[in-house]
C-alpha cells in the first residue's frame, strides 16, 4: 500500500523550494507514494506546488501583521478554522506522516498532527529557530536543521543535521562557463560580480549599486544585476547608457547556473535557502543580510558563515557607505577569494534532499 505524507509550510520561495525538493527525492525512493500539501490560501505555494506537479489545499491562516492592529484582530478566528481544516484535511488524506518547512500553514496542520499522534517531522533551514518551531518541537518525532549549535532551540535528541534541499539544477555548473558568459553577452577577460536581491529585489543592494556600479566598472568589473520585478522598469531608465554596456541588468534570472557559472564573486542577501545554494556553488560571498525578516534570522545566518571564515558580512545599514569598496577589495585580494571559496565550499551538503525524505521514510515505517 503506498504512503502518505502530507508536507505543510510555504509563504516564501525559502521555504517552498525545500518543500517541493523533498517532495522529489521521497517520489525518487518510493514513486508510488502519496503527497498532499498544505499551503496558506493567497500565498505563493499555491502557485507554485501545482506548477511543480503537486496537490495543494489552502488552510484559512494568517501571520501576524506587525504594522496593523486592526488586520490581527481575525487572527484568533483563522487559526480555529484553520485547526478544524487541518484536522478535516489529516482525516481525509489518512496521512502517515506530517512535514512541516515553516510558513504560516505549518504551525496549525504540525499541531493538530501531534494531537491526533501522527508522527511528525521539522525542516528548520535558519541557524535560529522561530517560535511557532520551538513550540512544535516538544511533540516532533525528528527536527532536521542545516547549522550546528541548533541544541539551543532544540531537544538534541531530535536533531538530525541533513543541510537545507536545494534547487539542483541552479548548482550544476560544470562546464558552462563560456555559454554563460555567451547567454549574458558577457566578456571572459572581466571580472563578473554577481548581484542577487531575491525575486521582488532588495532596495538596499539595488541603492547600492544605482549609486556605486559606476565605480565597479571604472575597475574593470562586469555586473549581472538582479534587481526585482518591483524595480526594473525604473532602474532601466535611470542607469545610463554607457554603463549598461558592463551591466546586464535584470527583473529575474530564469538560468540561476549560468549567472553562478559567470560570476567571480557574489552579493546576496542571506536566506537560509540562498545560502544552501552558495555552498555549493562555492564563489567568494558578501551577505548582506536583510532586516525585514522574522527575529533577524538572516543576520543569524550570515553571522554562521562569517565565523566559519566562508562569506564576508556588510550589514544593511552600512551597505551604501561600506559595500562597494568591499567589493573592490575582496576582487583585488586573491588569497582571500581563494580561502572563502575553500571554506564555503566545506559547508555544502547537496544531498540534504534524500537525507530528509530518508528520515520521514524511516519515521513511517518505525510506526
Amino acid at each position: 500500500m503506498a504512503r502518505k505524507v502530507i508536507i505543510s509550510g510555504g509563504g516564501t520561495g525559502g521555504h517552498i523550494f525545500p518543500a517541493i525538493a523533498i517532495a522529489g527525492a521521497l517520489r525518487r525512493i518510493e514513486p508510488d507514494i502519496e503527497i498532499l500539501f498544505v499551503g496558506a490560501k493567497g500565498r505563493m505555494e499555491m502557485q507554485k506546488v501545482p506548477e511543480a506537479g503537486y496537490e495543494i489545499v489552502g488552510l484559512d491562516i494568517q501571520g501576524i501583521n506587525r504594522k496593523s492592529f486592526v488586520k490581527n484582530l481575525s487572527l484568533p478566528f483563522k487559526m480555529a478554522r484553520s485547526l478544524w481544516q487541518a484536522n478535516k484535511i489529516l482525516k481525509k488524506f489518512g496521512a502517515e506522516a506530517a512535514i512541516g518547512v515553516g510558513g504560516f500553514a505549518s504551525g496549525p496542520l504540525l499541531l493538530v498532527a501531534g494531537w491526533m499522534g501522527i508522527p511528525t517531522l521539522l525542516q528548520e533551514q535558519n541557524s535560529y529557530a522561530g517560535l511557532t518551531n520551538k513550540r512544535l518541537s516538544k511533540k516532533a518525532e525528528k527536527v532536521c536543521v542545516a547549522f550546528d549549535g541548533m541544541e539551543r532551540y532544540f531537544p538534541s535528541e531530535k536533531i538530525i543535521f541533513t543541510g537545507n534541499p536545494i534547487r539542483r539544477s541552479s548548482v550544476e555548473l560544470e562546464g558552462k562557463r563560456d555559454a554563460a558568459y555567451q547567454h549574458f553577452g558577457l566578456d571572459p577577460d572581466k571580472k563578473t560580480l554577481l548581484l542577487v536581491g531575491g525575486s521582488l529585489g532588495a532596495l538596499t543592494l539595488n541603492r547600492c549599486m544605482q549609486e556605486g556600479v559606476s565605480k565597479l566598472v571604472s575597475q574593470g568589473m562586469q555586473v549581472i544585476w538582479q534587481c526585482g520585478a518591483n524595480y526594473y522598469q525604473r532602474l532601466k531608465a535611470e542607469v545610463s547608457k554607457e554603463l549598461l554596456g558592463s551591466v546586464r541588468l535584470t527583473a529575474f534570472i530564469d538560468k540561476m547556473d549560468y549567472a553562478y557559472a559567470a560570476a567571480d564573486l557574489i552579493v546576496a542577501r542571506a536566506g537560509a535557502g540562498t545560502i544552501s545554494e552558495l555552498c555549493v556553488v562555492a564563489k567568494p560571498t558578501i551577505l548582506v543580510p536583510s532586516p525585514n525578516v522574522a527575529e533577524d534570522h538572516q543576520t543569524k545566518n550570515a553571522l554562521a558563515l562569517m565565523n566559519a571564515k566562508a562569506a564576508l558580512m556588510v550589514t544593511d545599514w552600512n551597505a551604501r557607505a561600506e559595500l562597494m569598496d568591499k567589493i573592490i577589495e575582496l576582487k583585488n585580494d586573491e588569497d582571500l577569494c581563494k580561502a572563502l571559496s575553500s571554506n564555503i565550499k566545506a559547508m555544502a551538503i547537496e544531498d540534504a534532499d534524500d537525507r530528509i525524505a530518508r528520515e520521514i521514510l524511516k519515521m513511517i515505517n518505525k510506526g
